[in-house]
Order: C-alpha cells, then structure tokens, then sequence
C-alpha cells in the first residue's frame, strides 16, 4: 500500500539532510523554483524513458543496464513523486498530498488515459501553480501524476512504495559518498 505521508516526511528528512551537508542557504523562493525545475526535467525524463509519444518507434521503452523498461520507468517516475512532495511541502499545501486507499484506487479505475495530454496537463497546471500560486492546479496535477503512475503505467502501489524506498536508500548513500 502507498504511504504518501511517510514519504512526505522522507522527502522532507533528505531534503534537510541535503541543505545541512551542501551549506545551501537559498531564499525560499530560489529553493522554490529549483524544485519546480527539477520536477519539470523529471517529467521529461519519464516521457523520454517511457517514449509512448514516439509513434516512428516499434519498441518502445528505454531501460538502464540490468533493468527492464517497466523498472527504469518506475525509478524514473519515483523521482518525479519525490518533486512533487517537495514542493508540496516548500509550498505549505501538505493537505493535498495524502489520499485514502479509496481515492488510491479510484485512480487506477477508467478509460485508458491518452499520456500525452495528461503530460501536457500536469505541466500546465504545475507551472500555473507556480506563476499564480494556485495550490488546486498543484492538487490536480498530482492527482493526474499519481492516476499516470496506476493507471497509465500499470505501476501497483507497492511498487511505487518499494521503489521510492529503494531510491531513498540509493540517494543516501550517493549522499554519504559526497555525491
């Protein structure tokens, strides 16, 4: 089951940790944008892992050295997750982050989702939620983002659980060895 609440307090906990170790001392609006940026690279990143919008290819779905495509996307996508719970904190809209397992599920319920406008979507409402501080364009991209994950990629919440653990781990130890 997908704990967003215990994730929240891990983004937040490595986040710390990173400012502590790096002596980072950004304004809150210059550690704001930072996030919204990295969030946006990691949405491309998926889209480019994922590769769903390049019709010209017959195999699709680009995978790194001993994982399959299906594993490269999840990590992928858990980075994105790991964005979006960090600006829902930078952001003071916590609130919006937790669903109960019904709304969970409800997201992996539907017609098939066309990806590239539900891309396009998130990326709308993210950067309105930056330019007009609109918390609800922020709620509803996530809400888009997490029904990509279930429904879209068919990722399981276990799976996204268990890789954004794995990530966790990865990202202290890149952390330890001075990444």
């Amino acid at each position: 089951m997908l704990d967003l609440a215990m994730l929240l307090r891990e983004c937040i906990e490595f986040d710390q940790q990173v400012h502590d170790a790096k002596q980072l001392h950004w304004s809150r609006g210059d550690s704001l944008q930072n996030a919204y940026l990295a969030l946006d690279v990691e949405l491309a990143e998926i889209a480019n892992t994922s590769e769903w919008f390049k019709v010209w290819k017959t195999h699709r779905g680009k995978s790194n050295p001993g994982q399959t495509s299906h594993q490269t996307l999840l990590e992928e996508y858990v980075d994105a997750l790991d964005f979006f719970l960090l600006i829902f904190h930078k952001q003071q809209w916590t609130h919006l982050t937790v669903l109960t397992p019904d709304e969970l599920t409800k997201l992996t319920k539907g017609p098939d989702l066309n990806l590239t406008k539900t891309y396009l979507a998130i990326n709308s409402m993210i950067l309105s939620s930056l330019k007009e501080h609109r918390q609800g364009d922020f709620g509803h991209a996530w809400h888009l983002f997490l029904t990509m994950g279930l429904r879209g990629f068919g990722f399981t919440q276990d799976e996204i659980q268990e890789a954004y653990q794995a990530k966790r781990e990865k990202n202290l130890k890149r952390q330890a060895n001075g990444y």
